[in-house]
């Protein structure tokens, strides 16, 4: 199960990326916002956070305008390692070395064509499980 989640800014490319994800027949739910009327970011990356490190889902994807205030909120949550990837190589590697779990991207930033293919690397590819990325993961959680 996927958790999404955008602002005004990102309601238009998350809703390209619900359709995307019907094709693909892959679950997801939607926690927000439903609309283009100007709301608060953090409240929905927070939902999705929750929803990951709770284990209600397996990975998140959110969306605002530059990526950056959602994976900002959405780290401020334990177990959270949302990583912000405007192509594919980023989404890629946060998978394989620190096993992200919350893909955000960046509406203004990026084109509906790219961000199909990010999500799609981000939720194709694995954690390598490689000892020093296993450590450094690890690490992360450390206060």
């Amino acid at each position: 199960m996927i958790a999404l989640g955008c602002d005004s800014a990102g309601y238009e490319l998350k809703q390209k990326v619900i359709k995307h994800l019907q094709e693909r027949n892959l679950e997801y739910k939607d926690f927000g916002c439903y609309n283009t009327d100007p709301c608060d970011y953090p409240v929905f990356a927070k939902k999705v956070a929750h929803a990951v490190a709770d284990g209600e889902c397996d990975r998140g994807i959110l969306i605002c305008g530059t990526g950056i205030g959602v994976s900002i909120a959405a780290n401020k949550v334990k177990g959270i390692r949302a990583a912000l990837c405007h192509d594919t190589f980023s989404a890629q590697a946060t998978r394989e070395h620190n096993d992200a779990n919350i893909l955000t991207m960046g509406a203004r930033v990026i084109g509906e064509g790219l961000a199909i293919k990010i999500t799609d690397t981000f939720l194709d590819t694995g954690f390598s499980n490689v000892e020093r990325h296993i450590r450094r993961v690890g690490m992360l959680e450390e206060e």
